[in-house]
């Protein structure tokens, strides 16, 4: 079987934790699905319209974490790191049950999932995965703020950059091959804010199940975790994760060039948004073939289904 065929957990894979901003306890399963159902949310703490998709369309808010909800206004939130890691391990389908609104947020970073994930292993089908090939240039401009995303003819490069007044954070900057380069400094870097903040986090009534054991929490030039950083980038290295999570709300891998500076959760779905206005900027397809030399995609072994 190839990688390059749609795949999907081998067996039940189970979580428990807190919700970074509910504070509620909640129990996560993401199970095996079949071959061409995608992510599925599925909330087993309600008997009816429980189903939400992790859809670009489907994000109902991006403050401080993405949600997305249903027609029925059901909704579940902070997915970023699962959808992160999901996307990373290229696991095509799951049916994911939470007994919550919430994610739990576990260490503040993908880890606990990737690591799960790969002690579990994958069932790999014989059907070909399918991808999303960039066509034009698109990009969102918001005061300092902007992202844009450009073709590529191989891989998904995500070129970060954050800009913090703080002394420690200050300027980060890191470019990632999602397909290519080792990501797991990206996987396990954590959340993170200013100590200053929190007060402000809290009067929005966010951050309740936050702490020192999930978040990276800085104040004036110090970090306040005993253990410090897990890795130089970490600030910077969250933030392509978050990128990550939200890039796979549009269903499948994409293929472009992403280059961002402070931009986040919403920015990145207002991107989406706009590439998927214009059917031109991009095109669906799906890979005949089972396996590529020294590259993920090539025209030649590729059969537009858009």
């Amino acid at each position: 079987m190839s990688a390059l065929n749609q795949k999907t957990v081998k067996k039940p894979v189970k979580f428990n934790g807190l919700g970074l901003h509910t504070g509620k306890e909640v129990s996560l399963t993401v199970l095996p699905s079949e071959p061409n159902t995608g992510i599925i949310f599925k909330r087993i703490d309600l008997n009816k319209n429980n189903i939400i998709i992790p859809s670009v369309f489907n994000v109902t808010d991006a403050t401080l974490c993405t949600t997305i909800s249903n027609e029925h206004n059901v909704s579940v939130s902070t997915i970023e790191h699962l959808m992160g890691s999901l996307y990373g391990l290229g696991i095509d389908n799951a049916l994911i049950e939470l007994d919550a609104q919430e994610v739990p947020i576990l260490d503040g970073s993908a880890k606990n999932f990737v690591e799960k994930f790969l002690e579990v292993g994958f069932e790999i089908s014989n059907v070909p995965i399918k991808i999303i090939k960039i066509a034009n240039n698109v990009s969102i401009q918001e005061g300092k703020k902007n992202i844009s995303i450009s073709k590529s003819n191989v891989s998904l490069e995500i070129d970060f950059e954050i800009k913090y007044s703080n002394s420690l954070i200050g300027t980060q900057k890191n470019k990632i091959n999602i397909y290519e380069n080792d990501l797991s400094e990206v996987y396990e870097s954590r959340t993170f804010c200013l100590y200053e903040d929190i007060e402000k986090l809290k009067n929005l009534g966010l951050g309740k199940g936050g702490s020192l054991n999930n978040a990276v929490v800085v104040k004036d030039n110090k970090v306040l975790n005993e253990n410090g950083l897990r890795n130089k980038l970490e600030f910077v290295n969250h933030k392509i994760l978050d990128c990550m999570g939200d890039l796979y709300l549009s269903g499948y891998k994409i293929v472009g060039s992403i280059k961002c500076s402070q931009g986040g959760h919403s920015l990145t779905n207002k991107l989406l948004r706009k590439v998927f206005s214009e059917k031109n900027n991009y095109s669906i397809f799906e890979i005949k073939e089972k396996t590529l030399p020294h590259t993920y995609i090539s025209k030649s072994i590729l059969k537009s289904i858009a």
